[in-house]
This record gives C-alpha cells, sequence and structure tokens, in this order.
C-alpha cells in the first residue's frame, strides 16, 4: 500500500540561516537575566585550566628527576625522595582543585541552563496562547508540542553542558599551548599544525550535521503530529477501520525520520574517528620529533614525557569541543524553530488605551448594546466569508441567527468575542470599539457556550473557576442557577471530584451543564450561545432551557441554532445567506415574507414530520 503523508505534516522547504551569531545575540536577553551564575562559572575556569596544564609539568619533572635530568631549581636542592613527595603533593593539589572547580562548574552551568530553558519555555508558552485561532487552524498540534518540550529541551542543553564548557575548553586549550610554546616551541608548533586541518573537517561536518539535525526535528515534529490525530480520534480511527492505513502512514513518517536521524549519526561519528585518529598521530608525531631532539640533546625525557600527555590534552578538550560542537548545531536548529514560532504575529493584541471598560458600567442601568458596523471578515485574504454586515441588538434584546451552513454565523460570534479580528469595519459594544477593550474585560463581559465544551483534568469547582478566585459559596450558587448543583452533588467527592482529561468520565449532557455554570459564575452582560444545546438529551435540554430562562434576563443574547423551533420567542432573527443579512424581523414576521427562513422552517417541519 502507498501512502502519501497528510500535507498538514510536511516540513517546510527552508534554507537555513548560516548567521550564528545572530542566533546566540537572541539568547542573550535571557542570559542576561542570570549575571552571578554566568560570571560565577567563568571564574571557575582560570583555576580549572591552570591547574590542568601543570599537572603534565609535574609528570614530566617526576620523570626528570628520576633520571636525574635537569629539573626546577627547588628540586636540585633536595633529595630525590624528597623531591617525588613534592611533586607528588602538587600533583594532589593540582587534582584537588581540579575536582572542586569542576565539581562546582558543572553544578552552576547545569543550574544556569535549567533557569533558561525555564525562561524561554515560560515565555514561548505565553507566545502560544496569545495567538489567534488562525494559527491553531493551521498549525498541527504535534508541531507545536515539539517545539515547546524537545527543541527547548536541546537548546537548554546547550546552555547546561555546551556553552560554559566551550569557553573552558577554549581556555584549557590557549593554556596549555602558550605552557608548551614556553616549555619547547619545535614540538608544541608541530601540534599546534596538527590542529589546522583537524579544525576544517570539525567546521565541516558540522555544517552536514546542522542540516540533517533540522529535517530531523522537523520528521520528528511530523511524528507527533500524526501520533496527537491519532490518539485523539481513536473512536474515527477504529469505527472506520483506519488502523492499517494509518500504521503504514505512520510507519513512512517514522522511516523518513530514522534516515535524518541517521545522517545526523553519521556526521556526529565523523568527527570523532577524526580526533581519534589525529590525536594518535599527534602523539606518533611527538615521539618522532621528540626522539631527534632527545637525541640531540635539545630536550630531556621528562620534557617528551610532558609533550605526549600535551598531545592527549590537546585534542581531549578538542574532542570535547566538537562534542559540544554538534549540541551547540542541535542548540542553532532549535533556536531557529522557537524564533520561527516567536515571529508568529499576535493578531489579537492588547489595546493600548486605557479605557476602564468594567468599572465605567457598573453604574449604568442599559448595558450590551452591540453594533456591526460594515463589517467584512475572511479567514483568507479576498475570500470574505461576512460581506458589509451593519446591524445593531439593543441592550437586553434576544437576537438568533440563522442560515444555512456556511452563512457565517460562528464567525459573527467570534468575531464579537475577538477571537478573530474583522478585516474591514468595525464592531461596537456599549459605543467603545472591541479593539479599545482590554481582551480580559472583553472575554467577562462577554460570556460564550459553544456547541462542545472542553474540560481540564482536575476537580469540579476548578473547571468552573478556571483557577481565578472565586468562594466556593459563589461556585455554588452558579451551580444551582444552571441546575447543575444536583449533578454535582451526586459526584463521589462533590465540587472536588477529579475529571479525568477532556472530561471523559461526564457524559456530554453533564459536560454542557458545567459550561454554563463556568459562564453563569461571571455574570456577564452579554451570552453567546453558539448551537449550546444541540447535543443535549430532552432531559438535560430541559435543565437547560430553565437555566437560560434565569440567565438570559435583563441580558443581550446572540444565539446561533439550527433547530428553529427553538427560538420562535426571541425578539429579533436575522437570517444570513453566503456572508450577507438576506432577511431581519421576528419569527412571525420571516414566516409571513415567505422567503428563505419560511423554506428553512418548512423543510425542518416536514422532517420532524416524517
Amino acid at each position: 500500500m502507498t501512502v502519501s503523508p497528510n500535507p498538514q505534516f510536511k516540513a517546510p522547504v527552508k534554507k537555513l540561516k548560516n548567521n550564528d551569531r545572530g542566533l546566540i545575540l537572541k539568547l542573550l536577553p535571557y542570559i542576561r537575566r542570570h549575571p552571578r551564575l554566568l560570571w560565577l562559572s567563568v571564574v571557575l575556569l582560570i583555576p580549572l585550566s591552570v591547574a590542568g596544564a601543570i599537572q603534565p609539568l609535574v609528570i614530566g619533572q617526576a620523570v626528570s628527576l628520576l633520571r636525574q635530568e635537569s629539573t626546577w631549581g627547588f628540586l636540585q636542592t633536595v633529595s630525590l625522595e624528597k623531591g617525588l613527595q613534592y611533586l607528588t603533593i602538587l600533583l594532589l593539589i593540582t587534582i584537588i582543585v581540579r575536582l572542586v572547580c569542576s565539581s562546582s562548574q558543572g553544578f552552576i552551568i547545569q543550574k544556569l541552563g535549567q533557569n533558561i530553558t525555564a525562561n524561554i519555555r515560560e515565555d514561548l508558552f505565553s507566545h502560544v496562547t496569545s495567538l489567534g485561532s488562525s494559527f491553531f487552524n493551521r498549525t498541527p498540534v504535534g508541531r507545536l508540542i515539539t517545539r515547546l518540550t524537545s527543541d527547548v529541551e536541546a537548546l537548554g542543553d546547550v546552555f547546561a553542558s555546551g556553552a560554559i564548557g566551550v569557553i573552558s575548553d577554549a581556555i584549557y586549550i590557549l593554556v596549555i599551548i602558550f605552557t608548551m610554546f614556553t616549555l619547547q616551541a619545535k614540538l608544541a608548533l608541530m601540534l599546534l599544525m596538527m590542529m589546522v586541518p583537524i579544525t576544517a573537517l570539525i567546521v565541516y561536518f558540522q555544517a552536514e550535521y546542522r542540516k540533517a539535525n533540522y529535517q530531523g526535528r522537523e520528521k520528528l515534529s511530523e511524528l507527533n503530529s500524526i501520533l496527537q490525530e491519532n490518539i485523539a480520534g481513536i473512536n474515527v480511527v477504529q469505527l472506520f477501520r483506519r488502523e492499517q492505513f494509518n500504521s503504514e502512514l505512520f510507519r513512512k513518517i517514522n522511516h523518513d525520520y530514522r534516515q535524518a536521524t541517521n545522517k545526523t549519526i553519521f556526521n556526529d561519528s565523523a568527527v570523532s574517528a577524526t580526533l581519534e585518529w589525529i590525536s594518535l598521530v599527534a602523539i606518533a608525531g611527538v615521539l618522532w620529533l621528540g626522539g631527534r631532539l632527545i637525541i640531540d640533546d635539545a630536550i630531556t625525557f621528562g620534557t617528551l614525557s610532558a609533550f605526549i600527555l600535551y598531545a592527549q590534552r590537546l585534542f581531549n578538550p578538542l574532542r570535547q569541543f566538537a562534542d559540544k560542537f554538534t549540541m551547540f548545531q542541535a542548540g542553532f536548529t532549535a533556536i531557529e524553530r522557537i524564533t520561527e514560532l516567536m515571529k508568529e504575529p499576535i493578531e489579537i493584541k492588547e489595546s493600548h488605551k486605557d479605557i476602564q471598560f468594567l468599572e465605567s458600567r457598573k453604574y449604568e442601568d442599559k448595558l450590551g448594546e452591540i453594533c456591526f458596523d460594515n463589517v467584512w471578515f475572511g479567514y483568507k485574504p479576498d475570500e470574505f466569508v461576512l460581506k458589509g454586515l451593519n446591524f445593531s441588538i439593543a441592550p437586553g434584546e434576544k437576537v438568533a441567527l440563522v442560515g444555512p451552513t456556511g452563512a457565517g454565523k460562528s464567525s459573527i460570534v467570534r468575531l464579537l468575542s475577538r477571537l478573530y479580528e474583522p478585516t474591514q469595519g468595525r464592531i461596537l459594544i456599549d459605543g467603545v470599539d472591541i479593539k479599545d477593550i482590554a481582551k480580559k474585560d472583553l472575554r467577562r463581559y462577554v460570556g460564550m457556550i459553544l456547541q462542545e465544551s472542553f474540560l481540564f483534568a482536575g476537580d469540579v469547582k476548578r473547571n468552573i473557576t478556571l483557577g481565578e478566585d472565586y468562594p466556593l459559596e459563589e461556585v455554588q450558587k452558579a451551580a444551582k442557577l444552571t441546575n447543575v448543583d444536583r449533578l454535582i452533588e451526586d459526584l463521589p467527592q462533590g465540587y472536588n471530584t477529579q475529571l479525568r482529561e477532556r472530561g471523559t468520565n461526564l457524559s456530554g449532557g453533564q459536560k454542557q451543564l458545567l459550561a454554563f455554570a463556568r459562564v453563569a459564575i461571571r455574570n456577564p452582560h452579554i451570552l453567546v450561545l453558539d448551537e449550546a444545546t444541540s447535543s443535549l438529551d430532552v432531559r438535560t435540554e430541559a435543565l437547560i432551557q430553565q437555566a437560560l430562562d434565569k440567565l438570559l434576563v435583563d441580558r443581550t443574547a446572540v444565539i446561533i441554532a439550527h433547530r428553529l423551533s427553538t427560538i420562535r420567542d426571541v425578539d429579533k432573527i436575522i437570517v444570513l445567506k453566503q456572508g450577507e443579512i438576506v432577511e431581519s424581523g421576528s419569527h412571525q414576521q420571516l414566516l409571513s415574507q415567505q422567503g428563505l427562513y419560511h423554506s428553512l422552517y418548512q423543510l425542518q417541519m416536514m422532517g420532524y414530520e416524517e
């Protein structure tokens, strides 16, 4: 079976940016938040590097002392046994210094990395939750999860194990090179020349690694996306026997991910293998040139021993540097992907005008006026679903929106709640443009109940308050007002009963009742019902209708309902077709006009008679 991946899962073809300096600069604001940890970790590099550079010298002096060759001045004035004791003590001191500094620095940089990772994750989450609905409509959930988790973790590894480690390795290499040149210039120059080709190879393989790593992370996003989609839609998958088809689709994406990962492994392994080979060549070179210098009495055996150790220690940090560079490439890939997400514009921006909307309406009598002033809207440019809407809803008026599928009913209420912005025109509430109202004030002023209510994992009380500080008495009052109090009292722990993810331990009607209580506790002046009772059974709908009769008192209401029999008693019905208002009036007025509403009503009545 040949399966083509879903187009929404395809990774965008993207040319990688090479400006690593620019990517690093994007992280500076996060680094500056923790200056003390940063400077302390850098200061510890000095004794760590110096102690590491001294150790080969000490061992070389021990060899020279045993062979009775030229040694440090103070060793020439003491006995062999005493000199070995001094060198042993000095070696132990350097070991202790390196142990203390290394462990302390390791703890500090891990703490610094975790702090920066947490800061980035918090900022990214805040940005994502501020994005408009259009972004989530076009972005698979799995891709977002990948960027919020594994990409941020990869970036955290750069700080926790890479950034300071690279500085440490660089300082260590410089100290070793300086010490070698003071000890023997020819051997030092030979080792230094060997670093030139190996550096070029590292740069090449790391560039290839980065390309492969970017593709690998895109494939991982696709993998997470299809996994999330199949879990969320498991009922449809099983009912329509799509298990084999979806498994084949998953297998193909998993294969692509494995192929991309194999490329990263190859390039990473190539760097390690090259460094292993060059370090052995370096030791051989030291033995060859050092042997010739010993024959010429230019150096001692102690100096040669020290250079053999330096050859190992020079390429060890270079190997570590290469490993960290690999980590950096993964981190740079993560920065690119995170930056792409952070660059997503926030379409629904907060008002810059200091309008105290809720405070200014505390003492007004008639509230909840709605006005659509020449509103045009389209989900895509030049494809309008609403065209030049002009209508007003008086305070306390109950208005229903009806029309065939795709007429624009849901778009109107989403614009009113400012989940989208109008392409043209403006929407006024009590004479104020909703763009000038703070989002938190608007969402409290306009209560919206959708056809499908989402419940969070947690207790019943939390799903009504949604984290706001309401006392239990107000929660109980809202529950009683919406006739959900008996349901809650029948639950095992009442208001403290834990609900599973998406409220799977409640029925659809019970979840909808909780959604009504969630809105009722906030006491909105405008109530929007988007097919809010369509999924309820007869008994639950009767309870909801009783609750609605109480909730709608002195409130403006905008109601979307496909069952026209439920909106006979509203003050006004607006009939929409292809984004335009074609009729408006009461139930009886529209029936007498013999227009679109009359046709829709007759069709429904015929369905009920059958």
